[in-house]
Order: structure tokens, then C-alpha cells, then sequence
């Protein structure tokens, strides 16, 4: 029982002592970003007119009356 209670306090302080270890190996290599060209966005035009593309596509979809379904009475 001894070695179950020991064996459990051993991987709580493990998961406990994790993270301040990463934080402080990460906290020691950070750099500043550069801000030269901060204002310059640059952006596509492939990636928007996907979206709207589908949108309208999704839009059409929901709309669409589905009138290929009922049933036709001679």
C-alpha cells in the first residue's frame, strides 16, 4: 500500500513540476518579434472568395425547393 501511495505522489509532483520547467526553458530563449513591417498585411484573394463561394453554394442548397420529390398525378 506503501509503495501504491508513493508511487501516485511521485507522478502528481511530476505532472505538478512540468509545466514550471517548460516555462522556465521557454522564458530563457524568448526574442522579441520584430516590428519593422507590422503595418504591411498583404492579403489573397483565393481564400474569401472560397468561403463566399461556398456560403452562397450552402445558401442555394437550403433554399432550393426540392420539387424533384412529389409525387405527379396523371
Amino acid at each position: 500500500m506503501k509503495l501504491k501511495q508513493a508511487l501516485a505522489a511521485s507522478i502528481a509532483a511530476s505532472l505538478v513540476a512540468t509545466p514550471v520547467a517548460a516555462q522556465a526553458a521557454a522564458s530563457a530563449t524568448r526574442t522579441a518579434a520584430p516590428v519593422g513591417d507590422a503595418e504591411n498585411i498583404q492579403g489573397g484573394w483565393l481564400l474569401p472568395s472560397l468561403a463566399i463561394l461556398a456560403i452562397l453554394l450552402g445558401i442555394f442548397v437550403v433554399v432550393d425547393g426540392g420539387d424533384d420529390d412529389l409525387p405527379t398525378s396523371p
